[in-house]
């Protein structure tokens, strides 16, 4: 049967279905435009939806309001590459988090200030501490010598550098949360009593907030550590300390998927077929996390949690609502009845449907196991993050109609010449097999995807980055390079 439709979703059945925006369905929809695309700007291309962006702030923003809560969102530089969303989070009234000189340097070249930046990088370099001190921008410490350093820095400029102290080590039922970063909270304040009080060696400190960041993605740790900072900053308050924020990161959940029961489902097929060893899902069996050890299934899932009921904003509302121990108050009667500003660091969460990546298809060719891999015109840097795998169905968008309805299983490999490089360790089934010129479409990629592990390798080029501005009836001068952004 005849099927006019030239694009489809991956995995139509027992698949990972991600939420979409209409603005990415109005490209694939759009045949003509996208070959223009390819041929101005090669393969492959990162696409980045500017009024998604902003619209994303606005509910952030929305949320601090409805608890009438002085606040600054930060957006996380380090999750996305591309200048055009430094311009619309400054744009949008946000400021944005920088973890390199690189970072930090663009973002003031691209309208930041002292009061729209901060500097959280986990390895401070001199020129790092200058520019921030010069700017006038908060560095988050993370160690004694980086007090040390900072000071020294700002005592050569004759200035002071304004400060905030990263804290970690919270109790969280009767466990102590482990990072490498920060000062524990059970010794930070005598920590900061010795060192940043009147008559302590380092006078050019100004101590204005507090910072925290969590590994994993518990809104009741995250509660409890607000919670703990606010009981410290009463305590430090009540020595004549004046904290002004309290900054509580990023890792905000967000939610890629349309449906929990194929999460679900997804998870119980997996595991099944590491098991058993037949009907694989990945590519050579990979359990993703999942493995059998002595005739048992061992591990847990090593990606991403990609469905999420509590995401975003109603994450937000979690830790805001989470009662004090100590006074019974939410965090968010403590923040009002303190007047501190809170902050956040989100990356991911800000840029939630906001990006896409399309790439070329170069070849198809069937290995020794009978298994279709089709080559893309892009490698696994470039499409790459922490999670063990990127779980949601891409769309194919084939140049030609489908006269057939013979579906096909492939995998999608990329340009490097090692063995791992395969886009998706996930098996896709697709309506037929594409051809040489057809485009893979994979969405919501901006958030520590696109660019957090790109490299150059093989010498090969970089993504090409787009941003658009329009909501609709796309021309290809509403895509402009990201390259001409000043």
């Amino acid at each position: 049967m005849k099927n006019n439709t030239k694009y489809f979703k991956g995995n139509p059945e027992g698949g990972l279905t991600p939420i979409t925006s209409p603005w990415m369905h109005q490209l694939f929809e759009n045949q003509k435009l996208l070959s223009e695309l390819f041929r101005k700007f090669s393969s492959p291309i990162n696409i980045h939806h500017l009024p998604t962006f902003a619209s994303t702030i606005s509910s952030y923003k929305e949320v601090f309001e409805s608890y009438d809560l002085k606040y600054q969102i930060f957006y996380a530089r380090k999750a996305n590459k591309s200048k055009s969303l430094v311009k619309q989070a400054f744009g949008s009234g946000i400021g944005v988090d920088t973890a390199s000189l690189r970072e930090l340097e663009q973002s003031i070249a691209l309208g930041g200030k002292g009061d729209n930046l901060v500097l959280t990088a986990a390895i401070k370099t001199k020129e790092q501490y200058s520019l921030a001190i010069q700017n006038e921008i908060p560095i988050i410490l993370d160690n004694f010598d980086e007090l040390e350093q900072a000071n020294n820095i700002a005592k050569q400029l004759d200035k002071n550098a304004i400060i905030g102290i990263r804290v970690s080590g919270f109790i969280v039922e009767e466990s102590k949360l482990y990072s490498r970063f920060g000062f524990d909270i059970e010794k930070v304040e005598q920590f900061i009593s010795k060192n940043l009080d009147l008559g302590s060696p380092y006078q050019n400190l100004e101590l204005k907030g507090l910072h925290f960041h969590l590994d994993g993605y518990s809104t009741q740790q995250r509660g409890k550590a607000l919670s703990d900072c606010l009981n410290l900053i009463r305590s430090l308050n009540a020595k004549a300390f004046d904290i002004s924020f309290i900054d509580i990161g990023g890792g905000i959940l967000m939610n890629y998927l349309e449906s929990e029961q194929e999460w679900t489902d997804f998870e119980t097929r997996l595991k099944k077929a590491v098991q058993d060893g037949r009907n694989q899902l990945t590519f050579n069996n990979d359990g993703l996390g999942y493995e059998m050890v002595d005739g048992k299934l061992r591990g847990s899932l090593k990606t991403y949690p990609y469905f999420n009921k509590v995401n975003g904003t109603t994450f937000i509302k979690e830790v805001l609502d989470y009662s004090n121990l100590q006074t019974g108050k939410t965090n968010a009667q403590e923040l009002k009845e303190l007047q501190l500003e809170l902050r956040i660091e989100p990356g991911r969460s800000l840029l939630n449907r906001t990006g896409i990546t399309l790439a070329k298809v170069a070849h198809r060719k069937q290995d020794a196991k009978g298994q279709w891999l089709v080559g893309l015109e892009m490698n696994m840097t470039q499409m790459m993050s922490s999670s063990k795998d990127f779980l949601l169905d891409p769309f194919i968008i084939y140049k030609d109609s489908q006269e057939s309805n013979t579906s096909v299983d492939v995998f999608f490999t990329g340009a490097y010449c090692l063995e791992r490089d395969v886009l998706l360790k996930r098996k896709i089934s697709l309506p037929t097999l594409p051809k040489i010129g057809d485009f893979v479409a994979f969405v919501n990629t901006a958030g520590y995807m696109m660019h957090f592990f790109e490299t150059e390798a093989h010498l090969f080029d970089l993504s090409t980055n787009l941003f658009l501005s329009s909501q609709g009836d796309f021309t290809l001068t509403d895509f402009i390079d990201d390259n001409a952004m000043k």
